[in-house]
């Protein structure tokens, strides 16, 4: 057994550093294995497992020229394996590492930004200080962190999912800082430097961890064109790209158009699909999700949700996107080029207008695969049905 162990304790070692990695990052099949419980242990045992198998090998090596000369030839290639595993686990392939963070964000003016007008960004109101975050900037880097009115602003975009959120960063009354992980049923996953739990995305919970159930506030944000926040909101601050990751921005509009065909990041234009288009809403605790296909077919839905009327409505750029609730199930909403119309009366697409403001809903653009996945209990329009689970 001895003079085996050096083969033993490398086999175990490449294992445990292999499936660390492969059950917290998008690689073939490990995105629908339901196993961040397992993956958050093998996390914290990382550095007990690494001992164990480095005592195992220096047990073991006395012994090894026993096993004569072709065993010590397959101890050394399953060796440099796991030595190349070990490092590609640990200096390559953990997403803090393939996506990094810049070392502070830089907000500018709309024309200092250099972000053309028809480009996506998630935009955000706090005090009445408005801030604008471009998708091709914080979906590479997956979260920035900010300060608004004084206040901290943790700002999460995950391609895989196409889902943007914005969430309040602090816990028991500190700011916390972040760390992206991994993913987890194709979402990104954060960790929190103070307790190491791991936290989902889609909806800031904490999955694993001293924190597990824990959720972050979130606050409301929009996806729209920077042309029509601009419109919205003319004082604006933009977001200025880190000039160290320009090589890693994304300078088409493949993604944000919708004419990507990657197997991650990718849409299918048809409708229902796991890469489709959907707007989810959830109102009262009751989950909605809306055929992106219908929405720009008809420019403004109406729907009750939690048995209140609301109308959703595509703005003329077929990309900027609003809800709000409707003063009663009876009135109707038209849309015009810049604005949401109920007979004579017009409303801004921030809800303002002359006879007072509507109020708006927080509506979030995704996967269908993702809104289905943390909605599990969604319904979906034009069809009430409860769809299938994924």
């Amino acid at each position: 057994m001895r003079r085996h162990a050096p083969l033993i304790a490398l086999l175990v070692l490449a294992l445990v550093e292999a499936a660390a990695v492969w059950f917290i990052m998008p690689l073939p099949g490990s995105q629908r294995v339901r196993s961040v419980e397992l993956a958050y242990a093998l996390h914290l045992a990382r550095w007990p497992l690494r001992a164990f198998c480095l005592t195992a090998l220096a047990w073991g090596l006395p012994r090894l020229r026993t096993v004569g000369r072709a065993g010590r030839l397959v101890t050394a290639a399953v060796a440099a394996l796991a030595g190349g595993i070990t490092y590609a686990a640990n200096f390559v392939l953990p997403a803090d590492v393939l996506f990094r963070q810049p070392d502070h964000v830089t907000m500018v003016a709309p024309s200092e930004a250099g972000i053309a007008p028809d480009r996506l960004v998630v935009g955000l109101v706090l005090e009445g200080e408005a801030r604008a975050y471009p998708l091709q900037f914080i979906g590479y880097h997956h979260f920035v962190t900010d300060t608004i009115a004084g206040r901290p602003v943790l700002v999460t975009y995950c391609t895989v999912c196409r889902t943007g959120r914005i969430f309040d960063p602090r816990l028991d009354g500190a700011v916390e800082t972040w760390r992206l992980v991994g993913m987890d049923q194709f979402n990104a996953m954060l960790e929190d430097r103070t307790t190491g739990s791991w936290w989902r995305q889609a909806n800031g919970e904490a999955l694993v961890g001293p924190r597990r159930g824990t959720i972050l506030t979130e606050l409301p944000s929009t996806q729209v064109t920077l042309g029509q926040w601009i419109a919205l909101h003319p004082d604006t601050r933009v977001m200025r790209g880190d000039p160290r990751f320009q090589a890693e921005y994304d300078d088409d509009y493949a993604f944000e158009r919708g004419t990507s065909r990657s197997r991650l990041t990718g849409t299918d234009p048809r409708s229902w699909q796991p890469k489709s288009w959907v707007v989810g809403l959830r109102l009262g605790g009751i989950a909605r999700a809306y055929d992106w296909n219908a929405l720009l077919a008809s420019g403004a839905i109406h729907d009750t949700l939690a048995g209140r009327p609301i109308v959703l409505v595509v703005a003329a750029d077929s990309a900027s996107f609003f809800a709000f609730e409707r003063a009663d199930a009876t009135t109707r909403y038209t849309r015009d080029a810049d604005s949401l119309r109920s007979g004579s009366t017009a409303y801004a697409f921030d809800g303002r207008g002359p006879a007072g403001t509507l109020k708006p809903i927080v509506a979030s653009q995704e996967f269908w695969h993702s809104w289905q996945t943390f909605n599990p209990g969604t319904t979906r329009y034009p069809s009430d049905e409860r769809p299938r689970a994924p």
